[in-house]
């Protein structure tokens, strides 16, 4: 089973993003681990100990275990120091595949983290360097759509998530700071289901996320393809 770790600038990011899919791993027996940048706070309705004890029920929703970095919450920069924290945390976990947000997006803390994280990567390999554990390459990185642009994904692939949705919808309203007590961000939990059944469309599901790739993804037939043989006619 593979060791994966999914990045997230603050809490609920990852929730929102990809939490079917995390469900759906987890429940595959994969050794999922959710690792937080930030604490996400200072927000209207939250504060670092509500914040934190709705990102650990979102975790055990999901079935995950989470751990948090420290950076600062609207702060976030792409340092040395910061990538080799995460370098450390890849070696530690020895991860196979890493998720993290799309690269193109409105939100500073966003960007920097996925920088962060890919450069990371990287530092990860490295001999004679001082950082916990043995180094390690870890196989793939994958980009997960959280943006704060209004952008419309053109994703290198779409995980079914069938089945999972309602443990996605609980994950996320578990942080009531942010999705319940504000009245306008209770939209923000039915466009994200609304998404997740348009993609599930897309390949004859009824709910999918999407997910980009730089790396092009190996195939040794088509048995695995969901959406294959749908007769979607020509």
């Amino acid at each position: 089973m593979a060791r994966i770790l999914v990045f997230g600038p603050h809490p609920d990011d990852q929730e929102l993003g990809m939490g079917g899919t995390i469900a759906r791993l987890s429940k595959q027996g994969h050794d999922v681990v959710l690792v937080d940048m930030t604490d996400g706070e200072p927000t209207p309705h939250g504060d670092p100990e509500t914040r934190a004890q709705e990102a650990a029920a979102a975790a055990e929703i999901l079935g995950v275990r989470r751990v948090q970095i420290g950076l600062r919450n609207r702060f976030v920069e792409h340092t040395i120091e910061a990538r080799h924290v995460v370098a450390g945390i890849i070696r530690e976990h020895q991860a196979d595949i890493l998720f993290v947000p799309y690269w193109e997006d409105a939100h500073p803390d966003h960007r920097a983290v996925t920088r962060i994280v890919e450069d990371a990567r990287f530092d990860a390999k490295l001999t004679k360097i001082d950082l916990p554990g043995e180094p390690i390459y870890p196989r793939w990185v994958f980009h997960y759509y959280c943006t704060h642009l209004r952008i419309i994904p053109q994703p290198s692939f779409l995980m079914d998530i069938t089945g999972f949705e309602q443990q996605k919808h609980d994950s996320i309203v578990a942080y009531k700071s942010q999705f319940v007590l504000p009245e306008k961000n209770r939209r923000v939990v039915e466009w994200v289901a609304s998404a997740g059944h348009y993609f599930g469309s897309r390949i004859g599901v009824a709910a999918a996320e999407p997910f980009f790739a730089r790396e092009p993804l190996g195939l040794t037939g088509l048995e695995g393809v969901v959406g294959v043989g749908l007769g979607l006619g020509a």
